[in-house]
């Protein structure tokens, strides 16, 4: 809640900070590190929750989602996290939302072969709008 969000890949700042998602090349959650940039990285939801039937490759959303998903909904519910309200809700919102985001980031077309159509708004299409183009020279990313 009291939170300071820092944007950074500055490897000191980085190791001051008490979640780190999405960069540093770590995925270390009993450190709350939340990275899926590493080439050795092939966590999916089904491998780290094998109650769970997702295979699809966890982009770094996917991880928090897998982490701390179930807690944030049965604290915003009023329901335990173990019910099954809570249970229910969070593979709805994985398989319908979080789900396109990590296949997406990591990716992963939405079918085999020539695609039917092109997808040009997603979520992860949206947000990447908002970000300076790789080869921009200003990659002040604060700039509105």
């Amino acid at each position: 809640q009291d939170a300071e969000i820092v944007r950074t890949r500055d490897p000191q700042l980085l190791a001051r900070c008490d979640v780190v998602v999405d960069v540093g090349g770590e995925y270390d959650p009993g450190r709350h590190r939340y990275d899926h940039h590493q080439r050795s990285f092939t966590e999916s939801m089904r491998s780290l929750r094998p109650d769970k039937p997702w295979s699809t490759k966890l982009s770094s959303a996917g991880l928090v989602y897998c982490h701390f998903g179930s807690q944030i909904l049965a604290g915003l519910l009023g329901q335990p996290e173990d019910g099954q309200v809570v249970t229910a809700l969070y593979d709805k919102l994985y398989e319908n939302f979080v789900e396109e985001i990590d296949a997406m980031d990591n990716g992963i077309a939405p079918a085999a072969g020539e695609p039917r159509y092109a997808l040009s708004t997603t979520l992860s299409a949206r947000v990447g709008h908002l970000n300076p183009r790789w080869n921009d020279p200003d990659q002040d990313t604060e700039v509105g």
